[in-house]
């Protein structure tokens, strides 16, 4: 390492460019892919958990800290709007639950992002509780066809929904990058 480089910020003992050791990997489930279903929710269990590696070990300012004017894009609004994502598609389009919005239909996932801790663990806590009510949606569901009031199929909010996360995952690697300079993984 020369001497303008970071020093360890990893817990792999492996591959010091590594967040963690493959064998210690929280996404790796062992699940064999075998139909439709275990490969969609293994997919999207692997992007959630990926959320969660991207925002580890990072305070409250850390995690609002925006990316770059004009956006408000940060880590903590990522969470907020995921947690807004899967309650809009999950709760309300599949299961038709008049459920409201946790933070508004607009920006204000991004914009109420806020250095608080308080914020931070209300945005963590509803975000695992809208990934908890779909988990259980999907495995309630007697296959991946029609669903809900809207007869939209399961099988296209899944797909769905690791498109979104990939999306955002994405973003969540340069914003983590810019906070601390922790890529990959």
């Amino acid at each position: 390492m020369t001497s303008d480089e970071p020093g360890r910020w990893t817990k792999s003992t492996v591959y010091a460019d590594m967040w963690v050791d493959p064998a210690d990997d929280p996404r790796e489930t062992g699940v064999a892919y075998v139909d439709e279903r275990t490969t969609l929710r293994d997919f999207l269990h692997r992007y959630r958990r990926t959320l969660e590696l991207k925002c580890a070990d990072l305070d409250a300012a850390q995690l609002a800290s925006r990316s770059v004017p004009p956006s408000t894009m940060s880590l903590l609004g990522l969470v907020r709007h995921l947690a807004e994502v899967e309650r809009g598609w999950f709760r309300r389009r599949l299961a038709g639950a008049d459920a409201p919005y946790l933070y508004g239909p607009g920006e204000e996932a991004w914009d109420g992002a806020s250095a608080d801790p308080a914020v931070v663990a209300d945005a963590w806590a509803a975000w695992r509780a809208e990934v908890d009510f779909a988990e259980r949606l999907v495995d309630a569901a007697p296959d991946l066809g029609p669903t809900g009031p809207t007869g939209l199929p399961l099988r296209q909010v899944l797909v769905h929904m690791i498109e979104e996360y990939a999306r955002h995952c994405g973003h969540a690697d340069l914003l983590r990058e810019r906070i601390d300079g922790r890529i990959g993984q």
